[in-house]
């Protein structure tokens, strides 16, 4: 999709279609007023007959309208004006977009933007459309020998009234397009199969990212210097595959050098059949997205990129698949992870905290301002807060507040979870420094209360993915979560 602003009149403007906003109660947007007025009350007319009562969700295409040079008006529900608040907002914008997904016009004029949000200004609001507009080219096809092709629509243009607001809509759009591309390439990582994205692949997909930006420096530590770094942890996982063990990381220089970097390590399980815990063979197809949290960590990267950050900010993927096998890790086996601590491992399907436990140890090199760690850890946390927020732990308050507030921004909602000392009497294990599970009680808890013994040296925080991170059933596949809040959190970090 191509995204640009410029002055236009509503009313004498020549376009395919404006998408024109309207309220419940037949209330006109400033824009859709003037349409209504030079269409001689044509759009008044028209809600009175109840074809559209404005309600949010709502659409109505209308074509030819007397006395407009557009072809065509895309009137599209607001609700009450006095509820309209930013969730709306992006329900008003994914309703538009799927109302033009099957759009038979090439471009359009869009006025959505002028919509008056609380506590938002114009940079936000665009951004947001063009953020959820850009979500129409991701593609689930890759694999298909036959492409859809559905819709031709291909350009929006945001109307502004003044050159200087054309300027800050433009700021809208380049950090919109920025966050959509982040998603799409965190989207296409997570729908492709395991036996196309393996942990080689995504390595390779890191020193092909590297070559987009000057900024952006890809190393790639492959088993036999893991081994040397002694990550026992890591390594106990990828022993039961024949795909090799990658730790993935990427250097993004764009601050001053003196400025501690922010780390990003994530997940990059490339597929989980649980190991000699074997999970059941229903949905385990669903398990190519156990690399989710490595996804997200590329996708934010493509997306700091792309914005020139003025920030330093690291990526740390540990890759690795989890395979059943006479080599691999069987319950009741020891490991001793880079730091020294030994693990039980208890469940050969707790694998991810085994390769990431060894990543934030690494991440101390870097002398970081604060970790994140992002993981499709557990299903408890689904149990916990559904498909709706992402679980947060972190033992910074700082840190969780900022990604809380994130979250809100950026619609990438996240909730915090605790973690009490009591919990971590869970993981205590009678043979070796700690157990790698805790129970079925408080299962996402005892997972982050594992990784915390990692990062006693540094600000952390963990985000536990598993019920954001893809959808299932008919709509199945990955959402890009948590790109736009951790893509929000560094904006956030560029005005401290």
């Amino acid at each position: 999709m191509e995204f640009d602003s410029k002055l236009v009149k509503p009313e004498s403007v020549k376009t395919a279609c404006i998408i024109a906003p309207v309220f419940e109660s037949g209330k006109l947007a400033a824009s859709t007023s003037l349409l209504n007025q030079t269409s001689n009350n044509y759009i008044s007319k028209i809600l009175k007959k109840g074809d559209i009562s404005g309600k949010v969700g709502q659409s109505l295409l209308l074509h030819q309208v007397p006395g407009i040079s557009a072809e065509r008006i895309l009137l599209v529900g607001c609700g009450k004006e006095s509820e309209l608040n930013a969730k709306t907002y992006r329900k008003i914008c994914v309703s538009t977009l799927n109302s033009l997904k099957n759009a038979n016009f090439r471009e359009a004029i869009c006025f959505i933007h002028e919509l008056m949000i609380e506590d938002e200004d114009m940079v936000w609001k665009v951004a947001q459309a063009a953020q959820i507009f850009s979500s129409k080219d991701d593609r689930r096809d890759s694999q298909k020998s036959i492409k859809d092709e559905t819709g031709k629509l291909n350009k929006i243009t945001f109307a502004s009234t003044a050159k200087e607001e054309t300027k800050i809509i433009k700021q809208g759009i380049a950090r919109g397009i920025a966050i959509a591309q982040g998603v799409s390439m965190a989207k296409t990582l997570g729908d492709l199969p395991g036996n196309v994205c393996t942990p080689t692949y995504l390595a390779n997909q890191a020193k092909e990212l590297a070559k987009t930006s000057t900024k952006l420096k890809t190393t790639i530590l492959d088993e036999k210097k893991m081994e040397s770094l002694r990550m026992g942890a890591l390594l106990s996982v990828s022993k039961g595959s024949r795909e090799p063990a990658k730790l993935i990381v990427m250097e993004y220089n764009g601050g001053k050098t003196t400025q501690k970097p922010i780390v990003l390590v994530g997940k990059g399980l490339t597929f989980d059949a649980g190991g000699i815990s074997i999970k059941p063979a229903a949905a385990m197809d669903e398990m190519k997205y156990d690399m989710c949290g490595g996804a997200s960590v590329f996708g934010v990267m493509k997306a700091v990129c792309e914005l020139k950050l003025p920030l330093n900010v690291v990526a740390v993927v540990p890759a690795s698949e989890n395979l059943p096998d006479g080599a691999a890790n069987k319950p009741g086996d020891i490991v001793t992870s880079m730091s020294g601590q030994t693990i039980e491992v208890l469940n050969t399907d707790a694998e991810g905290r085994l390769i990431l436990c060894d990543a934030l140890t690494y991440s101390e090199r870097f002398n970081p301002d604060v970790v994140i760690d992002i993981a499709t850890l557990t299903g408890a946390c689904i149990i916990a807060l559904g498909k709706h927020a992402s679980g947060l732990y972190s033992n910074y308050t700082a840190l969780g507040q900022a990604l809380l507030s994130a979250g809100e921004e950026s619609g990438d909602r996240c909730w915090e979870m605790p973690l009490w000392d009591e919990y971590h009497e869970q993981i205590k294990s009678n043979f070796a420094d700690m157990g790698n599970v805790g129970g079925r009680d408080a299962g996402s808890v005892t997972a982050a209360c594992f990784l915390s013994k990692y990062t006693k040296k540094f600000h952390w925080a963990h985000l536990d993915i598993a019920g954001t991170a893809w959808n299932s059933g008919a709509d199945k596949g990955a959402t890009g979560r948590p790109v736009p809040l951790l893509v929000q959190y560094l904006l956030n970090r560029c005005n401290d």
